[in-house]
């Protein structure tokens, strides 16, 4: 359903995921459907357990986009393409607000600050934990992030288009990383609130281990080769060859990891080096990624 001059446009991807696209679905309608400030859209990657279809009969309010194939994040693309807010919500089909308390809070935080890109939202899990990873600050106050989950974070939608928004090569993961690092490198700040709650109620088992090895092994040394200079790019190859090896043993597919390391190194990237600024701003991706930070960090 088309609204006249929507601010705010919430964006989520389905896959094969028909009870956790319901969940988000009708979360969304509760809270979101009536504010005449909101538009949202439901991108659907080809399912074939029902979501596609599900979707569909929400069409009364919601904007809904069927396509031909499953073509990962890219995906979210043609949403972010088709959106007419000035502020972007992503979420996954498994992840939503929980309740519209949010959204002023986004608008408020963006109009009141011209240099903040990105506003990285609190994750909590279904069970109400938090959910912590080096993409967030530790601290309960508001201030800068390292960078933000994808799973819940909201971006200025002329600054997304600018970057091109998500990189479609990526298919799965580290996508937001890249992101992160083209903000930045824009000029702009990524900005983390704790009031702003997303839950996300993961289940990893729901995930193909293959692509838990494959994608962060090739995606994460694209991102080393383009992002970081010699030395430091080639200590953080060996460290993700390493910390991608061990991970492959543990769940049973290094034939994964030996195709996602091969890729990674062979194709052909951008290079376009962080600054020492900028490196310093993404120290914990850094650590993430250094084999001897991950040996040596407090358990």
């Amino acid at each position: 359903m088309q609204k006249k001059n929507p601010i705010i446009s919430i964006v989520y991807l389905n896959f094969n995921r028909l009870e956790e696209t319901q969940k988000t679905t009708k979360q969304l309608a509760s809270i979101a459907a009536d504010l005449d400030y909101i538009e949202i859209l439901a991108v659907d990657n080809d399912s074939k357990d029902g979501t596609k279809e599900y979707l569909r009969t929400q069409s009364s309010w919601l904007n809904t986009i069927s396509l031909d194939k499953n073509h990962g994040i890219a995906g979210y693309n043609r949403a972010f393409e088709a959106s007419r807010g000035e502020i972007i919500l992503v979420l996954d089909d498994d992840s939503s607000p929980f309740n519209n308390e949010l959204f002023p809070k986004l608008i408020k935080i963006f109009s009141g600050n011209p240099n903040i890109g990105v506003i990285a939202c609190h994750i909590i899990d279904a069970q109400g934990e938090n959910q912590y990873s080096w993409q967030l600050p530790k601290s309960k106050k508001p201030g800068p992030s390292p960078a933000f989950i994808g799973c819940g974070f909201a971006i200025r939608r002329n600054l997304f288009e600018k970057i091109d928004w998500y990189p479609e090569s990526f298919f799965i993961y580290e996508n937001e990383t890249k992101v992160a690092f083209e903000v930045r490198k824009a000029g702009y700040e990524i900005f983390y609130d704790p009031s702003c709650l997303i839950q996300h109620r993961a289940n990893l088992e729901q995930r193909e281990s293959w692509r838990r090895i494959f994608y962060p092994t090739r995606n994460n040394l694209w991102l080393i080769r383009q992002y970081y200079p010699t030395p430091a790019a080639s200590y953080l190859i060996f460290s993700r060859i390493i910390i991608g090896l061990l991970n492959s043993i543990r769940l049973g597919r290094v034939d994964a990891f030996l195709k996602g390391a091969i890729e990674g190194i062979q194709a052909p990237v951008p290079k376009t080096p962080l600054e020492k600024k900028l490196q310093k701003q993404f120290s914990a991706y850094f650590q993430h990624n250094s084999f001897f930070h991950q040996l040596f960090k407090k358990r």
